[in-house]
């Protein structure tokens, strides 16, 4: 996804998730070198 929609989903879960309690958990936000769909051999934005 772009990084703005990324922005969006991260304050989303951050507004839903959040109690101010400790166990909130975490958000881990990493970029991936390649996708690949194994059933049509699709990369890159097309296998998502």
């Amino acid at each position: 996804m772009s990084d703005e929609e990324a922005a969006a989903v991260i304050n989303k879960i951050m507004t839903t998730a959040r109690t101010g309690q400790v166990g909130d958990g975490k958000i881990f936000v990493t970029d991936l070198a390649e996708v690949v769909r194994i059933r049509t051999g699709e990369s890159a934005s097309a296998a998502i």
